[in-house]
């Protein structure tokens, strides 16, 4: 709303108002406002949430050898992470534009499947939550949204790449004048960094674009459903997947600004994609709304994002990835929440078949995996036996947990931005 305010006062030439057509000055005051609006509003929440004893269900000390306990502490603070977000993004953002609306969307979308959950377990006072197949309908919904809004959007268009070559070497790379709808997408390690779902299908003879597009909406759905139920799964420890989802958020921000700026592009070799720049703003917004909530759920958490926040989360992460056309750098950049959603379905698998056979078996001390580092071996379960029983040898406290998992992510995001050199 402010950026078009300010952009009509400029047609008058009123000082100062040329600034809000810079996405660098919005994307910093995104950040700031976000962060702001975060820690503020996270005091009034939290003590309205506790005058009103809405609070997390207590939590079994018996699992954590350091006894740590969560009763009492507040839940459902996606909320904060989510009002945070939007406000900077109403009020700074080109409203018109179709990547900024789709973002929105999501958030919004997934707030409220996350927000349905909470509600469930607290008010109704029912663990389940909300049933697992209704969950699995509502991102597959958001998923199909995004890929078909991308794949008949007049706006959702890219350039390609053109290498202009001299005696035989590449002299440099430009991007083609026109605008095309796509289905390209950037992968790691390879020279051309490209890859058109399309070319998977060149049996299908005249009808491969169409193919080609099928593929990247099934696609779409497939990316959304998994990161947003690993950053759910990585959501176990105080400030683990809010500290998580903020490094990734920077990455993905970095990525957006080159994707939409054209000689950074064309420096890169990577697709120019126009519009690209408002997810800038968006991306800003989304980190200073964590960094903000991080102050409340840093250990000892104050309160919890919940589903609320984490399906959110990982719905915008997916999202955004696939906006710019980079989601096949995602198990690289989220490879935290893909190895905490890996733990989980070989534990399950494993004991299943261990079932099968009279013999209850797992693999790990729990999962998901972070929780398999602060278990001691006297409180496993005597009753299974372990492929590994002892790894580790020691428990760490949760703190130590979240900070090397933190590490662990900035590593992994670093790398997913070197891939754009590395070929």
């Amino acid at each position: 709303m402010l950026y078009y305010l300010f952009r009509f006062l400029e047609s008058f030439g009123v000082p100062g108002s040329g600034m809000w057509s810079y996405i660098s000055f919005r994307s910093l005051l995104a950040f700031i406002l976000a962060l702001i609006i975060s820690a503020r509003f996270g005091t009034y929440f939290i003590h309205w949430m506790k005058s009103h004893h809405i609070s997390e269900t207590q939590r079994d000390v018996s699992i954590d050898p350091y006894g740590v306990k969560k009763q009492g502490v507040p839940s459902m603070g996606g909320i904060i992470i989510i009002a945070s977000m939007l406000v900077p993004c109403l009020l700074l953002g080109r409203l018109r534009n179709i990547y900024l609306l789709l973002m929105i969307v999501t958030t919004l979308w997934l707030g409220a499947l996350g927000f349905l959950d909470d509600y469930i377990k607290i008010f109704r006072r029912n663990k389940e939550g909300l049933n697992g197949w209704v969950k699995i309908i509502g991102q597959f919904g958001i998923g199909l949204i995004v890929g078909l809004t991308l794949y008949l959007s007049p706006d959702a268009v890219i350039r390609d790449n053109t290498e202009i070559m001299r005696n035989g070497n590449v002299a440099y790379v430009s991007h083609n004048v026109n605008e095309q709808k796509s289905t390209k997408t950037t992968i790691p390690f390879v020279k051309n960094n490209n890859l058109d779902y399309s070319q998977l299908f060149s049996f299908c003879g005249e009808y491969r674009e169409e193919a080609g597009w099928i593929f990247f909406v099934f696609l779409t759905v497939i990316v959304v459903m998994a990161v947003s139920n690993g950053a759910n799964l990585n959501d176990g420890m105080d400030g683990m997947a809010t500290g998580n989802s903020a490094i990734i958020g920077i990455a993905l921000g970095v990525l957006a600004y080159v994707s939409s700026h054209i000689s950074l592009a064309s420096y890169l070799n990577i697709m120019y994609i126009p519009g690209t720049q408002e997810l800038v703003v968006f991306c800003c917004a989304f980190v200073g709304a964590l960094i903000g909530f991080l102050w409340y759920n840093a250990y000892p958490a104050q309160i919890f994002m919940g589903d609320t926040g984490s399906l959110a989360i990982g719905g915008i992460i997916g999202v955004l990835a696939v906006i710019i056309h980079k989601e096949l750098l995602l198990p690289i950049l989220c490879g935290v929440f893909f190895v905490e959603s890996l733990s989980v379905i070989l534990q399950t698998t494993y004991f299943k078949i261990g079932k099968r056979k009279g013999k209850r078996q797992r693999i790990f001390k729990r999962t998901p995996i972070h929780d398999n580092f602060r278990v001691l071996p006297e409180q496993m379960d005597k009753t299974c036996s372990y492929v590994l029983p002892q790894w580790p040898r020691n428990s760490f406290h949760e703190a130590k947990i979240t900070i090397r998992f933190w590490i662990v992510t900035l590593l992994l995001a670093a790398t997913t931005i070197i891939t754009l050199k590395i070929r």
